[in-house]
């Protein structure tokens, strides 16, 4: 989780809270994919993206943020807003095991230095190897140091899965 330079009681309440919401057994399914508190002038912006397999509904991002809300209440001095979303089909990959959990999809890595000329690479996960994530472009694997890896997120093709749901009709019928 990112959080705000000096660490106010504010900002380590939100970090407790949500760490502590996937040990709730009504949250057990969800994965916390990224957290951040940032202070804008008088204000902090809290913002938490989730995800769970199947995907995330809005009813699920307002029994978070209300969770959230509750545990944030005993600071009424502390303002703040409070943005609570789906990881979406674009899903970030910010820790190691979502370049394996994710290995076959389609995914866009961006380096903090050029790799064959380049800082934007597109192609197919195939997982991690020591240190390196391992993108597949034509056939071939390029290798990705995780240490100069500035975001990364599966990206979405919607040709191949409205593809993929004709041919599993197809199939059906």
């Amino acid at each position: 989780m990112e959080q705000i330079d000096e660490q106010p009681p504010f900002a380590q309440a939100f970090e407790r809270v949500v760490h502590a919401l996937t040990h709730q057994p009504e949250f057990r399914d969800v994965e916390i994919v990224t957290a951040s508190a940032r202070k804008h002038r008088r204000d902090t912006a809290l913002h938490v993206v989730v995800d769970k397999d199947g995907g995330v509904d809005i009813a699920t991002c307002e029994r978070i943020a209300a969770q959230i809300n509750a545990a944030l209440d005993a600071f009424p001095d502390d303002r703040y807003t409070l943005e609570v979303e789906s990881a979406g089909l674009d899903r970030p990959l910010v820790k190691p095991g979502d370049y394996e959990r994710f290995r076959d999809r389609d995914a866009k890595i961006v380096t903090t230095l050029a790799i064959e000329n380049a800082k934007t690479h597109r192609g197919r996960l195939a997982g991690v190897r020591g240190t390196n994530v391992i993108l597949v472009r034509d056939g071939k694997e390029l290798p990705i140091p995780l240490a100069v890896v500035k975001s990364a997120n599966l990206e979405y093709d919607v040709r191949a899965d409205l593809t993929r749901a004709k041919r599993e009709k197809n199939k059906d019928t």
